[in-house]
């Protein structure tokens, strides 16, 4: 244990020779396991805990003198830890006998492209980029350095335009780009469509969630959290640092300024800007939390106004009976 906290530079207590060989879940870790108390919740569940050793937060109250190492952040120490403690899948470099890669391809050192990945031509993928299972890449997108792309995501399929004439529907061409920036994170069965004009992108350090929908033209900023099931269409702008939660829809147009919060299921409506500075907004249309829960609650007081205006309405029948 004393190993452990000289690597994350952290203070412990409690037995620093303890033998730690395996990390685990908190509930239920055993005494040469370690495992971390992330929230309030965990800190309440701690002291049951059969984990030898625990990362905790500076402001733990260790009552149980248990033994402890005690971080600012503990989960992104325990993070660190288990990389020394599990050995974690890293396959060889290179690319599987049963991908296919286009014309003029620019694949960086160190590069794993996987099992029936597709490459269109003129495709850039940085150094040190993987490439799970069956990810599609058309022609003429960029992938930085670093990227993980899980699988069958697909990057820089058409945008969905199209022009209404003469009672049908025709193509409008797409010959945009898709761009991706360093240390991407793309989940599996995700798409980035191509830009009709221009450059659909994502920044350095943003992470998307599984089956997340990035439309044609639009722009996703640096160090963006997009979790599942997320939507957006065409032209939609997230700057940087801002956290969209699960299963949101965005309309085109829209912008999401630095550092906005949107939680899970919320709506934005099209050419709608949401503030940033870390505002959380909630609800569809998307409004500050504390209107959306206001809101709540005035419908769930419906029920009683519906009563007490039935109740009202036989009073005045009554008083109008007795006026006559």
């Amino acid at each position: 244990m004393r190993e452990i906290a000289e690597q994350l530079s952290a203070t412990f207590e409690g037995d620093g020779e303890r033998m730690i060989e395996d990390v685990a879940p908190l509930d239920s870790a055993g005494s040469h396991q370690i495992s971390f108390v992330g929230n309030r919740r965990a800190a309440r569940d701690a002291q049951a805990s059969a984990a030898g050793c625990l990362i905790v937060g500076l402001d733990f109250a260790n009552t149980g003198g248990r033994t402890v190492i005690r971080c600012k952040d503990p989960r992104a120490a325990f993070s660190k830890v288990i990389p020394r403690l599990r050995k974690l899948e890293s396959p060889e470099p290179g690319i599987h006998p049963t991908a296919v890669i286009g014309k003029d391809c620019r694949i960086g050192e160190g590069c794993t492209i996987g099992p029936f990945c597709v490459l269109g031509d003129r495709v850039e993928i940085g150094p040190h980029s993987r490439l799970h299972a069956h990810v599609t890449v058309y022609s003429d997108v960029s992938i930085g350095a670093r990227a993980l792309i899980h699988a069958g995501a697909v990057l820089g399929a058409d945008g969905f335009g199209f022009v209404f004439e003469n009672g049908r529907y025709t193509k409008f061409p797409q010959i945009g780009r898709v761009v991706i920036g360093d240390d991407v994170e793309i989940g599996a069965g995700s798409a980035v469509d191509r830009a009709a004009l221009g450059i659909t992108s994502i920044g350095d350090g943003s992470k998307l969630d599984n089956m997340v929908h990035i439309g044609h033209n639009c722009r996703v900023g640096k160090h963006v959290i997009i979790v599942a099931q997320t939507g957006m269409a065409g032209g939609t702008v997230i700057e940087d640092h801002a956290v969209i939660g699960g299963q949101v829809g965005l309309g085109d147009n829209v912008t999401i300024k630095s550092g906005a919060i949107l939680g899970s299921g919320a709506g934005v409506l099209s050419s709608k800007i949401i503030r940033g500075g870390g505002e959380v907004y909630w609800g569809t249309p998307a409004r500050p939390l504390k209107e959306y829960l206001e809101s709540l609650a005035n419908v769930a007081r419906i029920p009683q106004l519906k009563r007490e205006i039935a109740d009202l309405q036989e009073r005045l029948k009554a008083l109008e009976k007795k006026d006559e």
